[in-house]
């Protein structure tokens, strides 16, 4: 039985890694074997994925415990046995456990906060591993952004860019 001293301990690093995070899945670990279980902490560490079995009474208590943020939707997930997973994409964890699970039954999801966002249930999983991370979305904005320019860089260098050059010029000397 853990002291009241070390509960307290695990409440104050469970509160401050969630607080440094904002990405932490909780899954179904229960009822998997020594071996699926070792197999499983080995690809969340080859992936850069944190994970660690939690008492759910003081993963509650942690949350309660961060202001600004509302967990309030997590907290009927956490029944039974819970695993926590950190990372730092919203899409590895689920990627990950969709992967694995090729080959086990578990880990189930349980729910996910990405980004504030609240992800409930197992039938999350496939959506989830689909998510573009922050540093995707922004390429892809740049992207759109960049791609009108190119095109009217194109129209000036092309064919046509004499015509759209005689335009300015024109536009210039009525201007003048």
């Amino acid at each position: 039985m853990a002291t009241r001293i070390e509960k307290e301990q695990a409440i104050k690093v469970l509160t401050e890694e969630i607080k440094n995070t904002g990405v932490f899945y909780l899954a179904d670990t229960s009822s998997m074997s020594a071996e699926a279980t070792s197999n499983l902490r080995r690809a969340c560490h080859k992936n850069g994925i944190r994970m660690k079995v939690v008492k759910n009474s003081l993963l509650q208590k942690a949350m309660e415990r961060i202001e600004g943020k509302d967990y309030s939707e997590l907290m009927p997930t956490l029944k039974g046995q819970t695993s926590i997973m950190f990372a730092t994409k919203g899409n590895a964890p689920a990627k990950l456990i969709k992967d694995f699970r090729k080959k086990e039954a578990k880990p189930e999801l349980k729910s996910a906060w990405v980004d504030e966002a609240i992800f409930i249930g197992d039938n999350q999983l496939a959506m989830l591993s689909t998510l573009k991370g922050k540093e995707e979305l922004i390429g892809d904005i740049i992207a759109l952004l960049q791609s009108p320019l190119k095109n009217v860089i194109s129209g000036l260098q092309g064919s046509g860019g004499q015509k759209i050059a005689g335009l300015l010029k024109t536009l210039e000397e009525r201007a003048a």
